[in-house]
C-alpha cells in the first residue's frame, strides 16, 4: 500500500484494486471531488452506451485518453495544489473569522471528538491535538465537503450572511442527504468506469468546482467558490453535483519535525442545494411515490411537514444488511410495494442497459454508505457502510436471476417475521407482552444476522446463472437457479430452526398448560378469546415456515 497522486491514480488505474480510506464515507467523498470529474471534464461523457463499453471493455484507458487526461492535468496543475497561495483546492485562500481564530484540524475528521460531535468510545478528546499529513488533510476535507454536519457555523469576513460571528441554517454536506449507492469493479479503472454515466444533458456552465474560481463579481452570478460568499442554488449539472463545495474552508498548514502537517482549520458555510435533482445525482436511490400500508401507518405518527415534491432520495437504515434492499436496487424500471414506489440509481440502471457487452459472471459489487445525524443533524450517530456482490444477470427485471433474490429477500423477512410471532405467541402464554417491535432485540433480527452469509452466498453464485447465450441454456438456466434456491431454502431453515429452538427452550413451564387472552390482549373473560400455550404457538410456527418455504416442504413430503 502507498500513497500516489491523482495522476498516477488515474493513468494507472488499471493497475490499482482499489482506493484506501480512513473511513468507508471518504471513498464515495474522493471518487466524486476529485477523480470522476477530472476523467469526465478531461475527456467529455461517453456519448452513449456503445462508446461506454468499448471504454470499459478496453480495461484500461488508451494511449489517447492518457495524454488527455494528463495535458489536462498540466493546464490546471495551479489548481490541484493543496496549499496554493492563491487558488487552494477546495478551500478559499485567506479565509479568516473577525479575530483570526481557528480551530483544530479535528473539525475535519468525523471520528475525532470536537464541539458535539464526540463519537462513543472515541480515544482522544477535543483538548488533544491533532496533526493531519496533507494527504489525510485532503481526504478529509473532501469528506467535509460531502458530509459535514449541519447546524452553526463559523462566521468568517467577507460572508455577508454571517451573523453575530456564526451562519445558522447550514444543511448536512449534500452526501448526507442520501444513501450512497457506489458500484465497484475489479480495479479502479473499472470503478471508474461504472460510476461515469453516458452522456448528460447539462447548461454548457457545468464544469468541477475548481474552474469556478472568479474572485470578482456577485457569488449569484458567478458560481464561484473562491470567495467567502455563497448562495442557495439548483446545481448546473452532475459535474457541478459531484464537486459541491458545501462549506467555504481553509487548511492552515504549519511546519513540523515530521514534515508539513495541518492542525488549524477554518470552516464555514458554503453552497446550499436548493433542491437534489434524480437528472443529475446518480449515486443513490430515489422514492417516487407516497408510502402505504404499514409504512404509511409509521409516517403518519411523525409530527406533520410540508411533503416534498417530487422523486426523493432514499437513505439507508441503520443496522440493515444491504441484501434486504435488493427491492430498491434493482428497482430498474421503478418498483411499487408496501413501502411505496421507488426505483434505483441511474448507474445501476445504466448497467442494466449495457450488461449484453459484459460477461455474465462479471463480479459486480455495490457499496453502500451513508451516516446517520442526531440532535438536528448536528452530530453524527452511525456511519453506515456496505458491500454487497450483485449478479449482473439480476438486473434483467425479467430474468429467472431477479425473481429468485427477490423472492429469498421476501422469504428472509418472512422468516424473521414467523419466529417474532412465535416468540409473541410464547410470551402470551407466559402472561407476558410481546416484545415491542421498536425497542429491544427481537429474535428475528438475531434470524436476520445468521442468514445473512447465506444471502450473500447466494447472490455470488448466482452470477453467471441466468446470461442466456442460447436457446439450449435456457432450461439449463432455469435448474441451475432452483438448484441454487432449493441450497438456500435448506441452510435458511437450519437458521431459522436454531434461533427458534433457542426461543422455543427459554420458556417456563407454565406456557404448556397456556393462557386466554382477549382481543384487547387482557385475560379473556368475555367469550372473545384465544388460547396461547406451548403447542399451539410451535405448530403455527411450522405451518408458516412451510408455506415460506414451498420447495423445502415440498420435496420433504414428496
Amino acid at each position: 500500500m502507498a500513497e500516489v497522486g491523482a495522476r498516477q491514480l488515474l493513468l494507472d488505474a488499471h493497475l490499482f484494486a482499489d482506493l484506501v480510506v480512513d473511513l468507508p464515507t471518504q471513498k464515495p467523498a474522493l471518487l466524486r471531488q476529485l477523480l470522476l470529474p477530472i476523467v469526465v471534464d478531461a475527456l467529455g461523457w461517453p456519448a452513449d452506451t456503445d462508446e461506454w463499453t468499448t471504454w470499459f471493455t478496453a480495461g484500461a484507458f488508451t494511449h489517447a485518453q492518457r495524454n488527455r487526461i494528463s495535458a489536462y492535468l498540466d493546464e490546471h496543475r495551479h489548481l490541484f495544489e493543496l496549499f496554493g497561495a492563491a487558488d487552494p483546492f477546495g478551500q478559499v485562500a485567506g479565509l479568516r473569522t473577525a479575530k483570526d481564530e481557528a480551530k483544530s484540524a479535528a473539525l475535519l475528521v468525523a471520528t475525532a471528538a470536537t464541539g458535539n460531535n464526540v463519537p462513543l468510545f472515541a480515544s482522544r478528546t477535543e483538548a488533544d491535538r491533532l496533526e493531519l499529513t496533507p494527504a489525510q488533510a485532503l481526504r478529509w476535507l473532501l469528506h467535509t465537503h460531502c458530509w459535514d454536519t449541519a447546524a452553526i457555523k463559523t462566521g468568517v469576513v467577507g460572508d455577508p450572511r454571517a451573523v453575530g460571528g456564526k451562519t445558522s441554517g447550514n444543511p448536512t454536506g449534500p452526501l448526507g442527504q442520501l444513501g450512497v449507492i457506489l458500484p465497484t469493479g475489479r480495479t479502479l479503472f473499472e470503478t471508474l468506469l461504472l460510476n461515469i454515466p453516458c452522456k448528460r444533458s447539462a447548461p454548457a456552465d457545468d464544469r468541477p468546482q475548481w474552474r469556478r474560481r472568479a474572485t470578482d463579481g456577485p457569488v449569484e452570478k458567478t458560481l464561484s467558490v473562491a470567495t467567502p460568499a455563497w448562495d442557495t442554488r439548483a446545481a448546473r449539472g452532475t459535474l457541478d453535483l459531484w464537486t459541491w463545495q458545501s462549506r467555504r474552508i481553509r487548511l492552515i498548514p504549519e511546519e513540523t519535525d515530521h514534515g508539513t502537517r495541518v492542525a488549524r482549520v477554518v470552516v464555514a458555510a458554503g453552497d446550499r442545494l436548493a433542491s437534489i435533482s434524480q437528472d443529475e445525482e446518480t449515486h443513490t436511490a430515489w422514492s417516487t411515490g407516497r408510502p402505504s400500508g404499514a409504512a404509511a401507518t409509521a409516517r403518519r405518527r411523525q409530527p406533520p411537514r410540508k411533503a416534498p415534491e417530487g422523486p426523493r432520495p432514499r437513505r439507508h437504515q441503520p443496522g440493515r444488511a444491504g441484501w434486504r434492499g435488493l427491492a430498491a436496487l434493482l428497482a430498474i424500471g421503478g418498483m411499487t410495494e408496501e413501502g411505496g414506489a421507488f426505483a434505483t440509481s441511474s448507474l445501476l440502471a445504466q448497467l442494466a442497459a449495457v450488461s449484453a457487452g459484459l460477461p455474465g459472471n462479471f463480479p459486480l459489487q455495490v457499496e453502500l454508505s451513508g451516516i446517520s445525524y442526531g440532535n438536528q443533524s448536528a452530530v453524527i450517530e452511525d456511519v453506515i457502510h456496505d458491500s454487497i456482490p450483485l449478479p449482473m444477470t439480476a438486473l434483467d427485471p425479467t430474468g429467472f436471476v431477479y425473481g429468485a433474490l427477490l423472492g429469498a429477500v421476501d422469504q428472509a423477512e418472512d422468516l424473521a417475521d414467523a419466529v417474532n410471532r412465535l416468540s409473541a405467541d410464547l410470551r402470551r402464554a407466559a402472561g407476558s407482552d410481546p416484545i415491542p417491535w421498536d425497542k429491544g432485540q427481537r429474535p428475528g433480527d438475531v434470524l436476520l444476522y445468521a442468514l445473512d452469509p447465506i444471502a450473500r452466498r447466494l447472490l455470488v453464485e448466482l452470477r453467471g446463472v441466468g446470461a442466456v447465450r442460447d436457446v439450449g441454456d435456457v432450461a439449463d438456466d432455469f435448474d441451475a437457479v432452483l438448484e441454487k434456491l432449493g441450497a438456500w431454502e435448506d441452510k435458511a431453515a437450519e437458521a431459522t430452526w436454531a434461533v427458534a429452538e433457542q426461543v422455543l427452550s427459554a420458556v417456563p413451564p407454565t406456557t404448556f398448560v397456556g393462557r386466554s387472552v382477549s382481543k384487547d390482549g387482557k385475560d379473556g373473560k368475555d367469550g372473545k378469546e384465544r388460547v396461547y400455550r406451548l403447542s399451539t404457538a410451535e405448530r403455527a410456527f411450522r405451518i408458516r415456515v412451510n408455506d415460506i418455504l414451498a420447495r423445502r416442504a415440498a420435496r420433504r413430503s414428496a
